[in-house]
């Protein structure tokens, strides 16, 4: 497993352009709650390559981890299904990175605030987020 990668807030925008969250799927939320310590939250989750067109991108398996975690709220609704990300924001406002993965909308240019956040059924803040690419499991060995 690759060492994961303290991502800092100027480096938001590189990370957004190598992966595309929108149309991946969440695999596993943790939520560590070790005593004396802070929260962290750990996502699972499958993305894409960004800068392709999505037949030609490969899937890729991330997993985010955010530490100090402040707030977060993992909901579902009875009917809603939960498991596909129809819209992903990743900022830092605040002081903390929020990791937003059924984003709403927003108008061409418009940024996200913190109520935009806030407002999630499925997100996470925190003072720091790590992530790092799980590598493909090999295929079994045949005699």
């Amino acid at each position: 497993m690759s060492e994961p990668t303290r991502l800092a807030p100027h480096d938001l925008v590189a990370f957004l352009r190598k992966y595309r969250l929108t149309g991946g799927r969440i695999r596993r939320v943790r939520v560590r709650s070790p005593k004396g310590r802070a929260v962290g939250v750990e996502i699972h989750l499958t993305a894409r390559e960004a800068g392709k067109p999505p037949a030609e991108s490969k899937p890729v398996r991330l997993v985010l981890r955010l530490e100090g975690v402040e707030e977060y709220r993992f909901q579902m609704r009875p009917g809603q299904p939960k498991v596909r990300i129809a819209d992903a924001r990743i900022g830092y406002l605040n002081g903390l990175f929020f990791v937003n993965l059924d984003a709403w909308g927003l108008e061409p240019g418009e940024q996200p605030k913190l109520h935009d956040y806030r407002g999630s059924e499925v997100y996470a803040g925190g003072r720091e987020l790590f992530w790092h690419e799980v590598p493909p499991k090999a295929p079994p060995a045949t005699a």
